[in-house]
């Protein structure tokens, strides 16, 4: 059975018949503009759901604008400006210092947004980016081909063990990785002329890899010995990083027998479609793939 938010997207599809929506298959639109291409992006955040009730609002700005800079580095975009949807709180100073820092660590301008008053708890927020492409065509989900290599460019699941450090109390463990992800922006823009697919791991790599086996009409063929993950994490919950999500770190198809610019990790394969989109060692994935808004 579909989401909520799967039915909802369905809906809005209809609704999104411009090119530059690419059909809601993407995390952004890539609007033509002059001799360039916009590309534009649109995430909101809840507390409760992407950030703990009582977090530092520095970290909650940082994450707002870095996970909105991620679906630019996935297009290999330069970001350009961002425009902020914000509901008043308790620690609004700190949220100005958070927003501050990302805004200079990604080189980014704020141009605009509104500010709302909300009920204790249901604070969400929203934060809209621009970007100019890099390269034209822009890289999307709906280009990897058999025979391409599927790359991961670093760990999944460092942003789960954080959360959970969080959570805990715990200051032994190293949270940065929950509450200040870095997007691939620089990786982003190297891989830009040489990728068939890109797209960020935002939702958990098997949804994600899924999701860009989809748009493609492939199969991606995943080996589970060859997906990297922090030293610390146990063996045993390796399948659970695959699907936790908040990594964002970049998920693309080469071409066979061509290599990324950097280091990166080679996980799997891209196969004619043989009836799921993604396959973890041969089989398919079992239980939830990732997270969904239900």
């Amino acid at each position: 059975m579909a989401s909520r938010e799967a039915a909802f997207i369905a809906m809005m599809r209809a609704l999104a018949p411009d090119p530059a929506a690419r059909a809601l298959g993407d995390d952004v639109a890539v609007l033509p503009f002059g001799d360039t291409c916009l590309i534009l992006t649109h995430d909101m955040m809840a507390e409760g759901v992407h950030w703990l009730a009582g977090q530092d609002e520095a970290d909650v700005a940082w994450k707002l604008v870095a996970t909105n800079m991620s679906d630019l580095a996935a297009k290999g975009a330069v970001p350009v400006g961002v425009l902020l949807g914000y509901a008043l709180g308790a620690d609004d100073a700190r949220f100005a210092v958070g927003l501050g820092e990302a805004l200079r660590a990604f080189d980014v301008a704020l141009l605009g947004g509104d500010t709302i008053a909300a009920p204790a708890g249901g604070r969400s927020h929203g934060l809209t980016a621009i970007g100019r492409a890099t390269h034209v065509p822009v890289p999307g989900r709906n280009g990897a081909r058999p025979g391409d290599t599927l790359w991961l460019s670093g760990p999944v699941g460092a942003a789960m063990l954080g959360f959970e450090a969080l959570r805990d109390g715990r200051s032994d463990i190293d949270s940065r990785a929950f509450r200040r992800p870095q997007p691939r922006l620089a990786e982003g823009i190297a891989l830009a002329p040489l990728v068939s697919a890109m797209m960020d791991v935002s939702d958990g790599l098997l949804i994600d890899a899924g999701r860009l086996g989809a748009a493609s009409g492939v199969t991606l063929a995943i080996e589970s010995g060859a997906v990297p993950f922090p030293e610390s994490l146990p063996p045993a919950r390796q399948h659970e990083a695959m699907t936790w999500g908040d990594d964002y770190e970049l998920l693309f198809t080469l071409p066979p027998n061509q290599s990324p610019p950097f280091f990166a990790y080679a996980i799997g394969r891209v196969d004619e479609y043989i009836g799921n989109n993604v396959l973890i060692d041969g089989a398919v994935p079992k239980g939830r793939l990732g997270y969904w808004h239900d």
